[in-house]
């Protein structure tokens, strides 16, 4: 018999360009990935699905980028019982921007490693983007997984081995391309965001999901929407219309929901 209380309960606190926070709990462990906020605003985003910080117990960071790390140090800080996780190059990255972390706090998550912590398996993979060594994380329990990707600019064989079949998603779909190429962003910028070490457009992301879901995915977030580059509404209508047209059962087959960063999803049960 299946038992709720023994399931994985996710919320995507936020994403977007201006900050990126998900919780993810399960009988053993309380796990924040990535501070991307202040930590009143996480605090408060937590407040809001009925949640303390008090009882969160680990922190992933999945690299140095002020959208993912502004409160890293604050809240290690601030709540001395929280393990925080990074590789090495992303601790090193990071020194001069969140201030100190108690050394009993920080460990280290290589990139391309799977470790244990009780009831919950975490494997994390690099990614191409412009950073000292980003990685993203597949969360496994009881049989049941959710892959976080953004901030990529290149899918590898690699990731998509890792990511495939996931029963839930947050996947990056950062930009429309139209809109980032006759936008006021500098030249040097936009061929950052579109190239190898940058972010996913809405149609990367959506052919990047055509690859990766199987049978048992059920839930879609698209994510780490830019707020100069995008709109909430283009890009759920890009992704989906690209499935649809694929034969993808987009609303039935599974759900395809947005982000924001001011507003946290509900808690779902994987």
């Amino acid at each position: 018999m299946n038992n709720d209380a023994d399931d994985m309960r996710i919320s995507v606190l936020s994403s977007g360009s201006g900050g990126n926070v998900i919780y993810i709990e399960t009988n053993q462990h309380k796990i924040l990935l990535d501070a991307g906020l202040s930590g009143v605003r996480i605090e408060r985003l937590m407040a809001s699905i009925n949640r303390s910080m008090k009882d969160v117990d680990m922190m992933l960071v999945t690299h140095e980028h002020t959208d993912h790390s502004k409160a890293v140090g604050v809240l290690a800080r601030r709540y001395p019982q929280i393990n925080v996780y990074a590789n090495q190059p992303t601790w090193d990255a990071m020194a001069d921007t969140i201030g100190e972390v108690p050394l009993a706090q920080k460990n280290i998550f290589p990139p391309n490693m799977a470790m244990s912590f009780g009831d919950v398996d975490i494997e994390s993979f690099a990614v191409s983007h412009d950073a000292a060594q980003a990685q993203f994380y597949n969360f496994h329990h009881r049989n049941k997984s959710f892959v976080v990707l953004t901030d990529v600019g290149y899918i590898s064989d690699y990731i998509y081995g890792t990511i495939k079949n996931a029963n839930t998603y947050l996947l990056e779909c950062n930009h429309d391309v139209e809109m980032l190429r006759s936008g006021d962003y500098p030249w040097s910028l936009k061929q950052r965001i579109l190239g190898d070490e940058g972010h996913l457009s809405n149609e990367d992301g959506a052919n990047t999901l055509m690859e990766a879901i199987g049978n048992s995915t059920d839930r879609i977030f698209i994510g780490h929407r830019s707020h100069h580059n995008n709109i909430k509404e283009l890009a759920h209508l890009t992704v989906a219309s690209m499935l649809e047209e694929n034969d993808f059962g987009v609303g039935t087959d599974f759900e395809l929901l947005d982000t924001d960063v001011e507003k946290a999803s509900d808690l779902f049960t994987l």
